[in-house]
This record gives C-alpha cells, sequence and structure tokens, in this order.
C-alpha cells in the first residue's frame, strides 16, 4: 500500500509535537492528527493507512482514533459502496475550540464577579488592577465572538 498523501517530514514533526503539547493528546494520536493536516485534497485517510504509516499496531491506533474523534478532533465518513471509513480533520474544531475558550473567559468574569461582590473591603490598588484584567477578558470574548462569525 502507498502513502496517499506527500507529507513534510519536519513540519510533520512540528504538529506533532504542537498539537500533543496543545490539545493535551498521547504522542500516536497527535501523530495522527498531524498527518490528516497534509490531507490538502480531502481524501480522507484509512485506518489501515494510519497503521502502516505510523507503524503502530491496530488497537494503539484504534484507541487513539476513538479519543480524536471524541475530542472531536477529527469526524470519520464511509464512501459509497465501502466498508471502509475514511478519518478527516474536523474543520468546524477551530470554532468548537474557540468556542470553549471564549466559555472559559465568561466563567472567570462571573466568578470575578462574584469575589468582587463577597469582598467588604475594596482596595483601590486591586480594584484598578481586576478592572483591567476583566476589560482585558471583556475586549477578547468580543473579538473572539466577532471572528467566529466570520469562520
Amino acid at each position: 500500500m502507498h502513502k496517499s498523501i506527500e507529507i513534510d517530514e519536519k513540519i510533520f514533526q512540528d504538529a506533532v509535537k504542537f498539537y500533543g503539547t496543545i490539545f493535551n493528546i498521547p504522542p500516536l494520536a497527535s501523530k495522527i492528527y498531524a498527518y490528516l493536516l497534509f490531507d490538502y485534497e480531502k481524501v480522507g485517510i484509512t485506518f489501515d493507512e494510519f497503521v502502516e504509516v505510523l507503524s503502530a499496531s491496530k488497537s494503539s491506533v484504534s484507541t487513539s482514533i476513538s479519543l480524536l474523534l471524541k475530542a472531536q478532533l477529527i469526524v470519520d465518513h464511509n464512501k459509497m459502496d465501502e466498508r471502509k471509513r475514511y478519518f478527516f480533520i474536523n474543520d468546524e474544531y477551530k470554532k468548537i475550540r474557540f468556542e470553549k475558550i471564549v466559555q472559559k473567559m465568561q466563567d472567570e468574569l462571573k466568578l470575578l464577579d462574584d469575589l468582587d461582590q463577597f469582598k467588604k473591603n475594596h482596595d483601590d490598588g486591586y480594584n484598578k488592577k481586576m478592572e483591567v484584567y476583566k476589560a482585558l477578558l471583556n475586549k477578547n470574548i468580543l473579538n473572539i465572538q466577532e471572528s467566529l462569525n466570520k469562520l
């Protein structure tokens, strides 16, 4: 069997390292994700190709694919008249990822407001820095939401 896509080894290794850290996923899952980044034509990569190209056991590849599917980092499709599943990068993930970031910032803002309400004595130095921080959070939330609407 041949590789269905062409990859650059250095970019591949950089991507494995980067996404492994960013998504906090094991090395093989990161390799699968990085490999899919090179599927520009969206031909899809089969399970068997991952096993062969990454020299990994079927069970390891299966576990990693399950993890990536559950995390919504990849999607799978069956092509007409074929039993094989083809895997692709989930293009919606960029949106999902930033929606999660926005949610975390909104949760933090609410927590900070609750703490502020609870605090009796108001230290002005602390409050000024906190207001700057909250403004930064709000500005970033708006900025990300604006960009998400364009995705």
